[in-house]
């Protein structure tokens, strides 16, 4: 189905909002996933794949309430779906698939 699939970038972002249920926003997104694989991140591309992935159905997102550390902004917060963590569910299962497939490698090292 066209529009439906997982990038993996855009399944690093669903996972790791799903890991940080309740306290997924930009911010902590960007933070564990940085934490988690030593990889760098700007605000810009994760809100890029934070709003596709809203439009895809995988994600919604609410506002909370306002912080003193952001000046009295509120941040939005993003939550799993149903159907989002279908699709981090078949992403799983077609990567233990195709491990499961390859043939056993051997190389010289």
């Amino acid at each position: 189905m066209r529009g439906t699939h997982l990038g993996e970038f855009e399944e690093l972002v669903l996972l790791t909002a799903a890991v940080l249920d309740g306290n997924a926003y930009t911010v902590t997104i960007i933070e564990e996933i940085q934490e988690q694989s030593n990889r760098k991140l700007t605000l810009s591309s994760v809100h890029t794949v934070l709003a596709r992935l809203e439009k895809k159905g995988y994600l919604i997102s609410d506002m909370g309430g306002t912080t003193t550390e952001r000046g009295g902004r509120r941040r939005r917060l993003y939550r799993i779906t149903s159907a989002g963590y279908q699709s981090l569910q078949e992403a799983r299962d077609l990567r233990s698939k195709m491990w499961d497939i390859m043939p056993k490698l051997s190389f010289d090292v």
